[in-house]
C-alpha cells in the first residue's frame, strides 16, 4: 500500500492539480523497438474537435481506511496557494492485475482523443482487461501535467494531452479495466537538451544524437533513472495499478556512431549491463513501498540471445527484479532466417512460439522467475498485413506454452475485435499464478 505520511509536497501536488487541454503537439518520433509507422496524429486532432463528450462517472474514491484516525491533513496546507479546490485524493490501486492479462497499448493521443471511447467498447464486448497507457513516451513529455521537480524544471509539462486523467482513470475502473502506466526511461530528448550534464556528449562537441537526430540521456546516470521512478508515485497516486518501465537501455546504433558518444556518468570499469542493472535495481527499490506490480520492457531478441545485444539489456539480469516481463516479440522485428525461419514477418505463430520457448527456458533457471506477458504484433509493416487471423495466431502462440498474459501494440489505437474472444470472463479476479508455473511477486 501506498503510504502518504512520508509523501513530498509535490507527490501530493500530483493529485490536486488541474490543467488546461492541449491547444498543440509535436509529432513524437518513431516508435523504433515497437513499430515504423508513425501515428495518423492530424486524424486524431480533427476526431478531438468534432467527438462526443465522454460520460464520465464522478470520482467516488474510498476514504483511506488504512490510515491512524487522524492523518496529517497535507491538502490543506497546499489550499492557500491552490487557484480552485483540489480533487480528491484516490484510494491506493488493489495493487495486483487481474490474474489474466489480456491488454492493449494506448499511446497519449489514443488516451485523450475519442478513439478512447471507442477502446473501452472494444474491452466491454471482448477479452480485454487492460490498458497500457503512455504517461511519458520517447519525445520526454508527458500526458497529464506532473508535480515531479524534475518534470517541471524541464518543460515537461509544456504539451500535455489531457486534463481528465483520473475521471478517465475512473472510468477503467468502474468497468474493471486493469491501467499501466508506461514509462520511457532513457530515449528522452527533452531531458537531455535541457539537462546536458545528464545526456550522452559527441566527441565532436554537443549532444550526441542517433541516425534519427534524437538525443539521448546517459544510461549511467542514476538521476535519469531515479526522475522515472517519481513520476512511476506520482502516476500510482493518481490511480494506475501498475508501473512499466520501457527503454531501459543504451541505443542500438551502428559503431561508427556510436563511436562518437561520450557517457559523463561512467563510473570506472563498469559496464554498460551492469550500469542496466544497478539502475533498474534502484528503480525498483524506489517504488517498491507503492504495492503495485514493477513491470519491464525488453528486446525480444533477449529471450534467445546470449550476450547483453550491445545496449547492456539482458534477460538473466533484468528478470529477477521484476514482477513481470514483457519480451516485444514482434515478427516483424525478427530478421530473415531467425530460429530457421525464412520470413519470420510471415510467420507470426511460429516466431512468437519460438522466442518464448527460449524466455521460458532462462526463466527456469532463475530464481526468481516473473510472470512473462509479451508484447504482441497488432500492425502491418514490411509488405505484411496483419489481419485478425495473424494477430490471433501470436496469442495461441502465447497460451499454447501455458503462458496466459499478454499486450497487444499498435501505435495508432486500431485493435482488430475479430482476433479477440468475445467476453471477458474473470476480468475482474486477480491474484491467481500464471500457467506453466510463472508466478508474479508483489513487492
Amino acid at each position: 500500500m501506498l503510504c502518504f505520511s512520508f509523501a513530498p509536497t509535490w507527490l501530493i501536488l500530483a493529485a490536486v492539480t488541474v490543467v488546461p487541454p492541449l491547444q498543440a503537439q509535436e509529432h513524437p518520433s518513431h516508435f523504433r523497438h515497437h513499430e515504423a509507422e508513425r501515428p495518423d496524429y492530424a486524424a486524431e486532432i480533427e476526431a478531438m474537435a468534432t467527438r462526443q463528450p465522454i460520460q464520465l462517472p464522478p470520482l467516488e474514491w474510498a476514504p483511506l481506511a488504512h490510515h491512524a484516525p487522524a492523518p496529517p491533513d497535507y491538502v490543506a496546507e497546499l489550499l492557500p496557494a491552490l487557484s480552485s479546490p483540489p480533487l480528491d485524493l484516490p484510494p491506493p490501486p488493489p495493487g495486483q492485475p487481474p490474474a489474466v492479462v489480456r491488454g492493449l497499448y494506448l499511446n497519449a493521443w489514443v488516451f485523450s482523443s475519442s478513439r478512447f471511447a471507442d477502446l473501452l467498447g472494444l474491452a466491454d464486448t471482448t477479452e480485454i482487461n487492460t490498458f497500457v497507457i503512455d504517461v511519458k513516451d520517447d519525445t520526454g513529455y508527458l500526458t497529464y501535467r506532473s508535480s515531479v521537480p524534475t518534470a517541471v524544471e524541464i518543460g515537461a509539462n509544456d504539451r500535455v494531452r489531457t486534463s481528465d486523467t483520473q475521471q478517465r482513470l475512473a472510468l477503467l475502473q468502474a468497468r474493471g479495466i486493469h491501467p499501466v502506466a508506461r514509462i520511457v526511461v532513457a530515449k528522452d530528448p527533452l531531458l537531455a537538451r535541457r539537462k546536458p550534464e545528464w545526456a550522452i556528449h559527441d566527441t565532436r562537441g554537443g549532444l550526441w544524437r542517433d541516425r534519427q537526430g534524437s538525443a539521448w540521456v546517459d544510461a549511467y546516470q542514476d538521476s535519469v533513472w531515479i526522475y522515472a521512478a517519481d513520476l512511476a508515485r506520482e502516476a500510482v497516486v493518481l490511480g494506475f495499478a501498475e508501473i512499466q518501465f520501457d527503454y531501459l537501455r543504451f541505443p542500438d546504433e551502428p559503431r561508427w556512431l556510436l563511436g562518437r558518444a561520450v557517457f559523463p556518468a561512467k563510473r570506472p570499469g563498469e559496464s554498460q549491463r551492469a550500469a542496466v542493472r544497478r539502475n533498474v535495481a534502484l528503480m525498483r527499490e524506489r517504488t517498491a513501498k507503492l504495492g503495485v506490480p514493477f513491470t519491464l520492457d525488453l528486446f525480444g531478441l533477449t529471450t534467445s540471445a546470449d550476450g547483453d545485444l550491445g545496449i547492456g539489456q539482458t534477460w538473466e539480469d533484468l528478470a529477477p527484479l521484476a514482477d513481470v516481463v514483457l519480451p516485444m516479440v514482434y515478427p516483424s522485428h525478427y530478421r530473415r532466417g531467425a530460429y530457421g525461419i525464412e520470413h519470420p514477418n510471415a510467420a507470426p505463430y511460429a516466431t512468437v512460439r519460438r522466442a518464448l520457448e527460449d524466455g521460458l527456458r532462462k526463466n527456469a533457471l532463475l530464481a526468481n522467475a516473473p510472470k512473462i506477458r509479451p508484447y504482441l504484433q497488432a500492425f502491418s509493416i514490411f509488405r505484411v498485413r496483419y489481419t485478425p487471423e495473424e494477430v490471433r495466431a501470436q496469442i495461441r502462440a502465447t497460451e499454447e506454452l501455458g503462458l496466459t498474459d499478454w499486450v497487444l501494440w499498435n501505435a495508432r489505437g486500431v485493435y482488430p475485435a475479430a482476433a479477440l474472444r468475445p467476453a471477458r470472463a474473470g476480468a475482474t479476479t486477480v491474484g491467481t499464478p500464471q500457467a506453466g508455473g510463472l508466478t508474479a511477486r508483489m513487492p
